[in-house]
């Protein structure tokens, strides 16, 4: 059993993510995507939306945060700025613009996933 258990994370690691990474980033990604959703939702009177484009920001930040933990990669930390940037434009009441630095953060993170060339 210890060198199946072994050899699953050889082959994960061999793979370019660690476990903690491959569960992280996908969520850090469906959120950011979720924030742009109620984003766009916002900006055409869905007023309701914003505390939605905030909670999927933070759910967002917290997995990218995990998965820069776990593997550092400078997209992830470059998608971690656009999230933080992201809560400090909604606190300004600027939807538009959180929602603007979501999508930057989705490209980075979609960066971020792919596979490592050697």
């Amino acid at each position: 059993m210890n060198k199946l258990i072994s050899g699953l994370i050889g082959l994960m690691m061999y793979g370019g993510f660690s476990l903690a990474e491959s569960v992280h980033l996908p969520q850090a990604i469906e959120h950011t995507k979720s924030a742009i959703t109620h984003g766009d939702a916002s900006h055409h009177g869905g007023i309701e939306h914003v505390p939605l484009l905030v909670s999927n920001i933070n759910t967002a930040l917290e997995h990218a945060k995990a998965s820069e933990k776990t593997e550092a990669n400078p997209h992830t930390a470059e998608g971690i700025i656009h999230l933080e940037a992201a809560i400090d434009a909604v606190k300004k009441d600027d939807a538009k613009g959180g929602t603007q630095h979501a999508r930057e953060a989705l490209k980075h993170f979609e960066m971020a996933q792919q596979p490592k060339t050697k």
